[in-house]
């Protein structure tokens, strides 16, 4: 029997993470890491989402999140999510990249999904892990902020710009994040 993960309590302590189909390294360029930025921002301040920490990485999102009263942390992930696709997709055709295989590869996998039209960007789910205790939560963290390093991006995890590990040694990183 397979695990089935899901958001159990709306206001607990979450960590998750959402992947770009076939693991294809999109968020190489500024462009479209950007767009995440911004959504997360958007999500922050209209939305509910409360990040305690994050990594983006070159085909993946990790973030330890919950949603503030009221809100259900599912629903922001679910926008969050729709959102990005459509916007990723244009602006892949606004920048001219080089890669022009993406959009191919996009739309492929639109096609074995039902609810997909034209493109897909996202893999289903965001496997939500409920943090249970200070030491997961820790260890969590970690494994977020290393993620860059184990990856060979960087050597020293607050060098890594598209993460909160600049947060937690003290400086100010692309997004405010309320600490753990």
């Amino acid at each position: 029997m397979a695990f089935k993960y899901s958001i159990t309590d709306q206001n607990d302590i979450y960590f998750i993470t959402t992947t770009v189909v076939g693991w294809i390294d999109v968020f190489t360029r500024k462009e479209l890491a950007e767009v995440i930025i911004e959504s997360l921002n958007y999500c922050k301040s209209e939305k509910g989402l409360i990040i305690y920490a994050w990594c983006l990485m070159p085909s993946h999102l990790h973030m330890i999140v919950s949603a503030e009263e009221n809100y259900k942390l599912s629903d922001i992930i679910r926008d969050f999510k729709k959102f990005t696709s459509k916007k990723i997709i244009k602006t892949i055709g606004e920048i001219k990249e080089s890669r022009e295989w993406l959009l191919d590869k996009f739309s492929f996998a639109a096609r074995t999904n039902i609810k997909n039209k034209e493109y897909k960007f996202w893999q289903d789910g965001f496997h939500p892990i409920v943090l249970y205790s200070n030491e997961f939560k820790d260890q969590k963290l970690d494994y977020i902020h290393n993620n860059p390093i184990e990856s060979g991006i960087v050597s020293e995890a607050e060098h890594y710009n598209y993460s909160s590990a600049i947060n937690y040694a003290g400086g100010l990183g692309l997004l405010e994040v309320v600490y753990l």
